[in-house]
């Protein structure tokens, strides 16, 4: 069954491989499972799986969306998104937004688009792994189709 993430990548005609991994239901720091679920069998490096925030911006709700093992940077975020400051959204505000359960919020198929920062280190990989829109799935794509789909900026947004 695909999600509204992978549903809006095909009809997009993006090229992406869906991965999947056993997500534990006790765990919590879900960007860091996938890290480990992922880059134990090899061949992908930590830095190129990304996780996606919800911030809160003057105006409504924004997405950063950065690599699972870094720190957010909410003042870079916010400087990006031409705003004067963000703060981290309440998960229950960020599942209405989006569609998504927190730990399975994809950049792609949210409810409504919302105004998306990506970091800029993304440009530096063939492919990058994001949630695809359910605990323990990832989608790999070229970072530019991750750009182009979301209608991002990208700017330095790392702690």
């Amino acid at each position: 069954m695909a999600t509204p993430g992978i549903a809006a990548l095909v009809r997009a005609g993006v090229p992406h491989e869906v991965v999947k991994f056993s997500h534990d239901p006790r765990e919590s720091s879900f960007g860091l499972e996938a890290v480990h679920a992922l880059t134990e069998a090899g061949g992908i490096a930590p830095a190129q799986i990304y996780k996606t925030l919800v911030i809160a911006v003057p105006d409504g709700l924004a997405v950063a969306v950065l690599p699972a093992p870094a720190r957010l940077s909410l003042k870079a975020a916010a400087a990006a998104l031409g705003v004067a400051k963000a703060s981290m959204a309440e998960p229950a505000a960020a599942q209405r937004a989006t569609g998504y359960v927190v730990g399975a919020i994809s950049p792609f198929g949210q409810r409504r688009p919302l105004p998306t920062v990506v970091d800029a280190g993304a440009l530096a990989w063939e492919r990058v792994y994001c949630s695809a829109g359910r605990r323990g799935w990832d989608v790999a794509v070229s970072p530019r189709d991750l750009i182009r789909l979301t209608g991002a900026v990208t700017a330095g947004i790392q702690a």
